[in-house]
């Protein structure tokens, strides 16, 4: 039940990840990681690094993992949860949808940098994600480096204080490497 309310697009185990092919980065805190004392810690992760490197797969792979240790976790695209963000202040619900989101231990957030926010949906997500910092644990995918976060977010300021809290006493990891996924397709197709 954990894992259905998690809403995982697809299920991936840590166990399926061909470690030897991570970017050192990901080889080097994947172990630290999984004993998921971050979760208790309240401490955020973050993976950073060009696409089809396996962020998606370790932070859904950790989500896993927490749902069968009793872990209460949400997986979204930054798309969908500014979408939710959205719809919900203008139906005046943002605060049931925040109470809802500081219940998970784990909220997981895809895919961050693929899509510019006005400064609406900057504020709100801004907002948002600095409630659960220092109390409940958040993953972050993202293929843009903290130098071009402004692009999305277009302002500095926020910019800046949004790094600053997400990343205070975070797990940085650096996924830049070769793409995962283009080696595992070679394979298959036997090239």
């Amino acid at each position: 039940a954990q894992i259905r309310a998690a809403m995982f697009p697809l299920k991936m185990y840590l166990n399926d990840i061909n470690r030897q092919e991570l970017p050192s980065g990901g080889q080097e805190k994947l172990p630290v990681l999984e004993r998921l004392d971050f979760i208790k810690n309240a401490q955020n992760v973050i993976l950073a690094g060009n696409p089809g490197t396996g962020k998606t797969h370790i932070a859904i792979g950790l989500g896993l993992k927490a749902c069968m240790a009793g872990y209460k976790v949400f997986f979204t695209t930054i798309h969908g949860l500014l979408t939710q963000l959205r719809e919900s202040h203008s139906q005046r619900t943002l605060k049931q949808l925040e109470a809802r989101f500081e219940r998970y231990d784990l909220v997981i957030c895809d895919e961050f940098g693929y899509v510019s926010f006005d400064k609406n949906g900057a504020e709100l997500l801004f907002n948002h994600l600095s409630l659960r910092t220092g109390r409940k644990s958040t993953i972050i995918t993202t293929n843009l480096g903290f130098d071009r976060w402004e692009e999305i977010f277009g302002d500095p300021v926020l910019t800046a204080a949004l790094v600053d809290r997400l990343t205070h006493k975070a797990h940085l990891v650096n996924m830049n490497g070769d793409s995962y996924r283009l080696k595992e397709t070679k394979k298959m197709t036997g090239k």
